[in-house]
């Protein structure tokens, strides 16, 4: 069996024991391991699974376990996950067959990144137009769907996502009276944080009309909704200058071949003196491809770039790299947060959607953990400006106290209060 030879190949840390469809039992990887306790066990149920997995991984492994077809033992998807993660990082990466879906991705690499306008709506509506509960379910209070920022290891998730938020709101050096552009604002958090920590305007646009619904009753609940409005709107339909431009978790959605008209919108839309602050996912190594199954099933339309793939299109549109900082990990324990609280409220999303569902979320999100943790992803902080002068010549700037910068906003604190509450929990 073919899957037998990979798994033989790749699991020498650790172990695994495989139950095939007939029965039979096989054990993988080193055989002391077996004195800390009952081995994870991999329970394939469909006899034409064993093979598919084995020639095409990626997506058939997400869609095996989506459709209930294996199952595990002594452990969940995600330590099966982390398994193969821990011998990938051990020098086994090529163990892993590529598979069909692959070699077909990277054939269609250019076709699977075009976002025109209408085809970015419609993928935009596949994920973040989902029932506004099932976010509620695992995000931090303030609904912040990025990377957090964990500046200290003990850090609870909202502690971190207030932490992410002040970062990059020092990173922009706001001053009162700024016009603040907030490019795919999500349901408003970033905006609202900025309009609190200093007197500047803020538009935020998003492609997600339930983000949108959302973010308008936020700013209204908080008094600012003269000073920070929301459109439903696509950035290339953008006019007008802006002292500062900020972008969290959307340029993921780009796609490459939209990169020198994504960083020209950014140009022509930003003021001479002005700062424009990127966060977004990136890779550390050469370009690659999306995962078959993310593409599929969660994100269609996105791709995570390269640094070399970004630099480019900034290069030839005129603007200055200020700064990048590379946050490693972070992300990783960030999903761990956001798959921990899932669990938790596995029935409320079973009852919203159904267990295929469930099942689907908890592998992306166990499988974007590990990419984060033992592969090559990473988060990327990109600092621009049209001018070379405008910002300070060293970074002391983003380490200041909070006491310098006027401390926590009426909404941090809320935050962190909410969440210092006990949890209700969910009655079967």
């Amino acid at each position: 069996m073919l899957l037998d030879t990979i798994l033989g190949k790749l699991i020498k840390q650790g172990r695994l024991d495989l139950v095939e469809a007939d029965g039979t039992r096989r054990s993988y990887g080193d055989a002391e391991a077996a004195a800390d306790g009952p081995p994870l066990t991999l329970v394939i149920k469909d006899p034409a699974v064993a093979r598919q997995i084995a020639f095409d991984p990626d997506p058939k492994l997400g869609e095996a376990y989506m459709e209930g077809k294996i199952a595990f033992e002594n452990g969940r998807v995600w330590d099966f996950l982390e398994l193969v993660g821990r011998n990938v990082v051990d020098g086994r990466r090529d163990a892993i067959p590529t598979g069909f879906s692959r070699a077909l991705g990277f054939l269609l690499r250019t076709y699977h990144q075009l976002n025109p306008a209408r085809r970015s709506r419609k993928n935009v509506a596949h994920h973040y137009d989902l029932s506004g509960e099932l976010y509620e379910l695992f995000l931090d209070a303030d609904r912040q769907y990025s990377c957090a920022y964990f500046a200290r290891p003990d850090m609870t998730l909202e502690e971190a996502q207030t932490a992410k938020k002040r970062h990059i709101a020092r990173k922009l050096m706001l001053q009162p009276g700024h016009r603040v552009l907030d490019i795919g604002c999500g349901w408003g958090g970033m905006a609202l944080t900025i309009a609190e920590r200093a007197d500047v305007e803020v538009l935020g646009v998003t492609l997600s009309t339930e983000q949108l619904e959302v973010a308008r009753a936020r700013a209204k609940k908080a008094g600012v909704d003269h000073r920070v409005t929301f459109e439903l709107m696509d950035y290339r339909d953008l006019q007008g200058r802006f002292d500062r431009i900020v972008s969290v978790g959307m340029f993921e959605h780009v796609g490459a071949p939209h990169y020198r008209e994504y960083f020209r919108a950014v140009r022509d839309l930003l003021q001479d003196d002005g700062v424009a602050l990127i966060h977004t996912i990136g890779r550390n190594e050469r370009p690659g491809i999306t995962s078959p199954f993310i593409r599929k099933y969660i994100f269609p339309g996105g791709y995570i770039p390269a640094l070399s793939e970004v630099a480019k299109p900034i290069e030839r549109e005129g603007l200055f790299v200020t700064d990048i900082e590379i946050l490693r990990l972070h992300y990783a324990e960030t999903l761990k947060n956001w798959r921990l609280r899932f669990l938790e409220n596995w029935e409320r999303a079973k009852e919203i959607y159904d267990e295929r569902f469930c099942r689907m979320w908890e592998f992306y999100l166990a499988g974007s953990e590990m990419s984060f943790r033992y592969d090559s992803m990473v988060n990327f902080q990109i600092q621009l400006a049209k001018r070379n002068d405008v910002l300070p010549m060293t970074r002391d700037y983003l380490y200041v106290s909070d006491s310098e910068v006027g401390g926590r906003t009426k909404s941090e604190t809320r935050l962190e209060a909410q969440a210092a509450q006990p949890e209700k929990k969910e009655t079967a």
